[in-house]
């Protein structure tokens, strides 16, 4: 079971993110699911329909987006994962006009799985440093 949940973690990653496959968050995502600190201004959503939300605004903004699972382990029915994302903001989704920047973050999360299904999730990730690494890129352009 244990070496199920990080399968299924590490697939998220894989599928949701790097293959942009949004029809993948139905799959693995009850319907109760409560997300804590995910989303890009930290606020926690509910179910599947948070994580669409979030998933199509992040790949608007950051379609070339690549995360790569650098650590995930487990314990009883919580998965603990430690990863690094590179990507290009090439969209306006975020609210800040595309700046063409880089950016390079690192993150970690907890996902809580019951019964093949995400139920819960704890994360934390470098927002600041997302947010910083867009606006330099703005300003830059604008001759800041």
């Amino acid at each position: 079971m244990l070496e199920d949940n990080v399968a299924l973690t590490r697939r998220w990653f894989a599928e949701v993110w790097n293959q942009k496959r949004s029809e993948t968050i139905r799959e693995l995502v009850s319907a109760e699911c409560v997300a804590h600190g995910t989303s890009e201004t930290g606020a926690d959503f509910r179910g599947p329909e948070g994580w669409l939300e979030l998933h199509a605004r992040l790949v608007n903004a950051f379609p070339d987006m690549h995360i790569e699972v650098q650590e995930a382990f487990g314990a009883g029915d919580l998965v603990a994962v430690r990863w690094h994302l590179t990507a290009q903001h090439k969209g306006d989704s975020l609210g800040i006009p595309a700046s063409g920047a880089r950016i390079d973050i690192c993150g970690m999360g907890i996902a809580r799985i019951v019964g093949g299904k995400v139920v819960e999730t704890w994360d934390m990730w470098d927002r600041l440093s997302m947010f910083q690494q867009i606006e330099a890129a703005g300003e830059k352009a604008a001759g800041a």
